[in-house]
């Protein structure tokens, strides 16, 4: 499998991505975030069709399991759309599985082990439904782990995920998509994982944009990782403003191969606290006005050349 790409409808070569959303949500329904859910496929339809229209080809889609996935219905979606996605196993914080009654719901309840064996086989046999239960439709297998550190930390969860998300890396050589809490923990999740027999290229670390420390990004870049800069979105407002300072200061240190853009559309609806404009904005705005700071070249490499490197499953 070194190489290539999985996504919902079948494997890929790197070549094949182009323009790519890294870091997205077409289906996300979570209690721990205000607003209107992505939880139809209309809905998730007309999203990737926008982002097709803006010229678009795939977008990664980093809900995981127990989330309002339903990863029957994206292969439907890319289809119809005429993207290609990439879809998540793996498991977020725990503040997104806590049900009314303060219990945690599957698959937050599983062990270490068992949270292995399960991005194991969503990744090489299928993904299950949100309930645990196996999809009654034709397997549709995931192709990007995505974990979760905490706000300068890991607690039990966070560490749980990260060491079964590593197990699975060591199984198969999917990538790891990990959730930095307002772009901190970077480094000590970086090590953590390597320690645990997962090279650096295979990880991409998501919202550093939130923390725009050039010095840190460098650091994690110089290590090999993959820095996701996601959004704009209204909760990150304070720091979208500095993205193109930033992108524009890591290319000139020589990291331009290792930078990705994504969306990260969290809620249907744009009047709440955590709206987002959504994946095709991140191309006729967001890309659009980086294009004119740092080059068509470098944003042709962020977009089409660097997600064939990044999201290559690696033996």
């Amino acid at each position: 499998m070194t190489g290539l790409i999985r996504t919902v409808c079948g494997d890929l070569s790197p070549g094949d991505l182009g323009v790519t959303d890294a870091h997205d949500h077409l289906l996300l329904e979570t209690r721990a975030i205000p607003g209107t859910p992505l939880s139809t496929r209309s809905a998730a339809v007309t999203l990737a069709r926008d982002f097709k229209m803006a010229g678009g080809q795939t977008l990664v889609q980093w809900t995981p399991p127990g989330m309002g996935r339903h990863g029957e219905w994206l292969p439907t979606i890319a289809q119809q759309a005429r993207i290609h996605i990439i879809a998540a196993t793996g498991l977020h914080q725990a503040r997104h599985y806590t049900t009314t009654q303060g219990d945690a719901h599957w698959p937050s309840s599983l062990d270490s082990d068992d949270l292995a064996a399960l991005f194991t086989e969503e990744l090489t046999v299928g993904m299950r439904s949100d309930n645990g239960q196996a999809c009654p439709t034709q397997p549709v297998r995931a192709g990007i782990i995505k974990v979760a550190a905490g706000y300068h930390g890991t607690d039990k969860h966070e560490r749980r995920a990260l060491a079964a998300a590593a197990a699975a890396n060591r199984a198969t050589g999917a990538p790891i998509c990990v959730h930095l809490e307002l772009g901190t923990h970077g480094p000590e999740v970086l090590a953590a994982l390597d320690t645990a027999g997962v090279p650096p290229d295979h990880v991409i670390l998501g919202h550093l944009a939130r923390n725009p420390d050039f010095r840190l990004h460098a650091e994690l870049a110089a290590a090999g990782a993959y820095l996701a800069y996601d959004g704009p979105r209204r909760d990150t407002h304070p720091t979208d403003w500095r993205l193109g300072d930033l992108i524009c200061a890591m290319l000139d240190a020589g990291y331009s191969h290792r930078l990705l853009l994504g969306a990260d559309t969290p809620t249907a609806d744009r009047k709440d606290p955590f709206g987002s404009p959504g994946p095709a904005a991140l191309l006729n705005g967001t890309a659009a006005s980086l294009a004119r700071r740092a080059g068509q070249e470098a944003m042709h490499a962020i977009l089409a050349i660097n997600p064939g490197r990044a999201f290559a499953w690696r033996g």
